[in-house]
């Protein structure tokens, strides 16, 4: 007769049924978060978790048990700009020569992803050495938080060297991936560390100017104004780029013309974009005299072009975009990737229906606020795919552009 199953502390990890079925348990803000292999995502406190944590082996559904992946991890310190960052190299039992490896470079939060983020484990439960930090200022690394793209890709060329050190030879294709924010570093670094390719997760080929227009432009629309409405939200967003961009000296004067020509229509409080809803609220003698500290700290190299940045990029790329992205509106950098791969840049396209930021399918409610529920179908396995240099067949409901 099987031993009864016997509760006990969550630990991070895989917890495999099959060869093609498991599920990864990483920390989060309360209990563990899980993300099963088919994208179901909940928390080990969650009422009705599906998972319920033993010693090495988790209880699945209430009766299954799947037992602890034994992974190779090695945990390190490295140097970047003189400052020391946290890493792991995670490796699934057999990786050898011919295993891929890959880098992430993770989006704009400001915590950590050892032991938090889900993405490092879904790619190593599909047979790819991972090597994860926590960035700047965050998690277990050292040094200030920061949104400079350049310094990042510094520390990512710097996480590929060590990467590559600790699974000598224990690896063969060699690669980056970024989502979100981590589509603006990867191409900036994939010359100097060296990669064999590049895939980025919702991603933009547009700078933050760019990204935060379109971010206005949907508020407007989907509140339901139309095109006179979206062409003002549009002048508001032509001004604070200007603003960012020149140190908020160059303007100001229209700033307060516009404030005051529009501050009390209806839709002028409901725009926010990643920037624009804070400016436009401010005083511009506050602005004029003191910038904006919490956006001013980040160090954000403004002058970045991400398409001339893409254009140095040699190796083939791949692009899995959430087509109904609401913090990373994607038509512009379809538009563009697709116009530098006639240009003869080796780039793959996917978009993914239904799914925002994050590659969260939603439930939408009559007042169109969305409710994630799932990771998209299909997105790991594309991801993991590409790395393995074999994509091939379908990929949830994703299509290609």
């Amino acid at each position: 007769m099987p031993e009864a199953f016997s509760p006990a502390p969550c630990e991070t990890g895989i917890f495999r049924k099959d060869q093609a079925t498991f599920v990864s348990l990483t920390k989060g803000g309360k209990g563990y978060g899980y993300t099963f292999s088919d994208g179901t995502v909940g928390n080990t406190q969650d009422a009705g978790a599906l998972v319920a944590c033993g010693k090495d082996e988790l209880l699945v559904g209430g009766w299954e048990r799947w037992p602890k992946v034994a992974l190779l991890e090695s945990d390190t310190r490295f140097e970047s700009h003189g400052v020391m960052l946290a890493g792991r190299l995670m490796e699934a039992p057999g990786a050898g020569k011919d295993t891929p490896l890959v880098v992430y470079a993770h989006g704009s939060e400001g915590s950590g992803w050892i032991d938090r983020a889900r993405d490092p484990y879904q790619m190593v439960g599909r047979g790819v050495s991972v090597f994860v930090y926590d960035k700047r200022g965050s998690g277990l690394s050292e040094g200030e938080y920061t949104q400079n793209f350049p310094r990042l890709a510094d520390d990512l060329v710097a996480a590929s060297r060590e990467a590559r050190r600790l699974a000598q030879g224990r690896h063969g294709r060699f690669g980056l991936l970024g989502v979100s924010q981590g589509g603006w570093i990867v191409p900036l670094a994939q010359a100097r560390a060296k990669a064999d390719f590049i895939g980025i997760g919702y991603g933009l080929a547009v700078d933050i100017a760019e990204q935060d227009a379109a971010q206005v432009a949907r508020e407007m629309r989907e509140r339901g104004y139309g095109d006179d409405i979206v062409a003002k939200a549009r002048g508001a967003t032509d001004i604070t780029a200007r603003l960012v961009k020149s140190g908020y000296k160059d303007g100001l004067d229209d700033l307060s013309v516009f404030q005051q020509q529009f501050g009390k229509e209806p839709w002028f409080v409901l725009i926010k974009g990643g920037y624009t809803g804070v400016l436009l609220g401010m005083p511009v003698e506050e602005l004029r005299n003191h910038g904006v500290p919490q956006f001013d700290k980040l160090g954000v190299d403004w002058s970045q072009d991400p398409v001339q940045v893409l254009r140095q990029v040699t190796v083939p790329q791949l692009w899995a975009l959430a087509e109904e992205d609401h913090q990373a509106p994607p038509a512009v950098t379809v538009e563009r990737l697709t116009a530098l791969r006639g240009q003869g840049q080796a780039i793959s396209i996917y978009l993914f229906p239904q799914t925002d930021h994050g590659m969260r399918s939603y439930a939408q409610a009559p007042d169109g606020t969305r409710k994630p529920t799932v990771i998209t179908p299909g997105f790991y396995d594309l991801m993991a795919d590409w790395v393995k240099g074999r994509v091939q067949g379908n990929y949830g409901q994703a299509y290609r552009k």
